[in-house]
């Protein structure tokens, strides 16, 4: 789906988090950053793949990867969706879609016979020059992780 491949520039951003503090891409300068975007907060699929890298955020961290989810869901939903999930990254509330749609990852989808627009699962990760080492479109949800372990890290 999405339009950016390995060694393309990452595309900035600028939104506010679950917090309703302003995140960018400045935030990641200098960084590694996985960054996955995910169709609804508190839905079964990106409950499992947040509580997955969740559960190995250290990891992420002890190899220099910060972690950042984006969806087009409000502050409070996002804010919710993290609490109860005790989710130790930030998520970026992109309800207007620009982040999302310069990623390229807003499109038609196909769920029990009807079409319609959303967000493709979709990961990117990061280098600290801000080149996309790896996207990862067939992602999945409760082993994720591995997923970006084996390919980057």
């Amino acid at each position: 789906m999405t339009h950016l491949k390995i060694g393309d520039k990452a595309p900035e951003f600028k939104g506010l988090d679950q917090n309703g503090e302003e995140i960018s891409s400045e935030n990641y300068k200098g960084k590694k950053l996985v960054l996955f975007f995910y169709p609804k907060a508190s839905t079964p699929g990106c409950t499992a793949e947040a509580k997955n890298l969740r559960d190995n955020y250290e990891e992420f961290k002890s190899k220099g990867y910060d972690v950042l989810g984006v969806s087009a869901d409000s502050i409070k939903r996002q804010f919710n969706f993290c609490s109860k999930n005790e989710l130790p990254f930030r998520l970026l509330a992109d309800e207007n879609k620009n982040v999302i749609e310069s990623y390229g990852v807003w499109g038609p989808k196909k769920f029990m016979g009807k079409e319609y627009d959303g967000i493709h699962r979709t990961t990117f990760i990061i280098d600290e020059q801000g080149l996309i080492e790896d996207v990862i479109t067939k992602v999945k949800t409760k082993d994720h992780t591995a997923q970006i372990l084996v390919k980057s890290l």
